[in-house]
């Protein structure tokens, strides 16, 4: 999950057909209801909201959309939870998945399934956490280069960033954990506009599988959590083909 191949995911995200966009626009929205419940559904005083639009707004969601779902999360019956689970895929890959469910034992078997399914097996938490990092992760798209990145680089250490990496068409920026919303709302002040904020697992090593049958069987298995509406955020320590042709 390096930066280039988060920008890769972020790209295929808005190419995407009306019926993937669907999803997408499910799994945001059920962010973005549970967000709003919890810390009200004012942007303005909720960062964590506040990144949820912006993503929302990275994905092309409607405007209408979201405030529709902004307008109903008060009055949502919906009672999600979050949880996360851990487990290995084909050949060893460690993968982290992260749901919003309102059906703890519905998920935890559509999980296990897949992960039998393609030959890998659903842990107990801490079975592959250790293996990643957690950083606060902002990514702010520059496909037309226009973004000085001297100035872009002052700015992020300014507003609190750990690091910072400028690629063609991406600029990522990284904090620590619990400082992404602050790190992100400093710089949209600054007039920086993200894709996306939010902590992520980041792989301390990568797994390459050069068995084609296995291939077929970890990109299965990440499609199967594509297409799961309880599953938010999938990460893993596959060295994917995409990965490599992207870096």
């Amino acid at each position: 999950m390096s930066g280039h191949s988060k920008w890769a995911n972020i790209k295929r995200k808005k190419e995407k057909t009306d019926g993937a966009r669907a999803k997408i626009f499910t799994k945001i929205g059920r962010e973005i209801t549970v967000a709003a419940r919890e810390g009200g559904s004012d942007p303005n005083n909720n960062s964590k909201l506040r990144d949820l639009i912006a993503k929302a707004k990275a994905n092309n969601v409607p405007n209408e959309n979201i405030e529709r779902l902004l307008k109903k999360a008060g009055d949502s019956k919906e009672n999600y939870e979050e949880i996360m689970y851990e487990g290995y895929g084909p050949a060893g890959v460690a993968v982290i998945v992260e749901t919003l469910s309102d059906n703890r034992n519905r998920t935890a078997g559509d999980l296990r399934h897949y992960f039998d399914k393609c030959g890998g097996n659903l842990g107990q938490n801490g079975s592959v956490a250790f293996l990643f990092d957690r950083k606060g992760m902002i990514y702010i798209e520059n496909e037309d280069g226009k973004i000085d990145e001297e100035k872009a680089m002052d700015d992020a250490f300014e507003a609190g960033a750990e690091d910072f990496q400028y690629e063609d068409g991406m600029i990522t920026v990284m904090t620590q954990p619990n400082d992404v919303s602050k790190v992100a709302g400093q710089l949209a002040n600054m007039g920086y506009t993200y894709d996306s904020a939010e902590a992520e697992y980041i792989p301390m090593t990568k797994v390459k599988i050069d068995d084609p049958d296995l291939t077929e069987k970890m990109q299965k298995l990440l499609d199967m959590f594509d297409d799961n509406d309880d599953v938010q955020n999938v990460y893993h320590n596959w060295d994917a083909p995409e990965d490599d042709e992207e870096d």
